[in-house]
């Protein structure tokens, strides 16, 4: 008998695949939130009428997250970056190229996605969290203890992406080629 649980590989597919269906598909997203959010109607007997069997989950397209992949890999040499063994380079060595990746993941995320704070407030600033802040878009960290309100500083802004603009792909394209090997003759 095989193991139902995926492997992590295929959990990472299955995650980016995710996140992009529920940016770009709301009724995606809405029936990713139903998951989410457990049922606050469901009968509290054991005698109640069965739940009517969930929709099967659509199976994630991973061709989005290797088609922003291979763009990062077009505009920033990212795989290539990542890749390299760094060891044996200084950091002085490293600054040139991790300045051209810099710019080239900037160029990709300005041309296919609108970025926005989750927060408003500058980095630092205090906050206070009201009882039932959304738990999926703020991450507690340091000593988290008692109930809301909590009172803290925001470390880091956060960021959602309110718009995407992946391009279409050619029927046949092999989404999983996510840079040509390249021949010079």
């Amino acid at each position: 008998m095989t193991d139902p649980t995926p492997s992590f590989f295929t959990r990472v597919s299955l995650a980016f695949g995710s996140f992009f269906s529920t940016l770009s598909n709301p009724g995606y997203a809405a029936r990713v939130q139903g998951l989410r959010e457990p049922d606050k109607t469901a009968p509290s007997s054991a005698s109640a009428a069965p739940m009517p069997e969930p929709a099967p989950p659509k199976p994630a397209s991973i061709d989005a997250a290797l088609q922003l992949l291979a763009l990062l890999q077009r505009d920033a040499r990212l795989i290539d970056f990542v890749q390299e063994d760094l060891a044996g380079y200084s950091d002085a060595d490293i600054g040139g190229p991790a300045r051209l990746v810099h710019e080239g993941c900037a160029k990709v995320l300005r041309e296919h996605f609108t970025l926005v704070p989750v927060r408003p407030e500058a980095e630092g600033s205090p906050v206070t969290l009201a009882a039932g802040f959304d738990a999926r878009a703020i991450r507690l960290t340091g000593n988290v203890v008692g109930q809301a309100p909590f009172r803290g500083s925001l470390s880091h802004r956060g960021w959602r992406a309110t718009d995407v603009r992946l391009p279409t792909l050619a029927a046949g394209h092999d989404a999983a080629v996510l840079a040509p090997a390249e021949v010079e003759l």
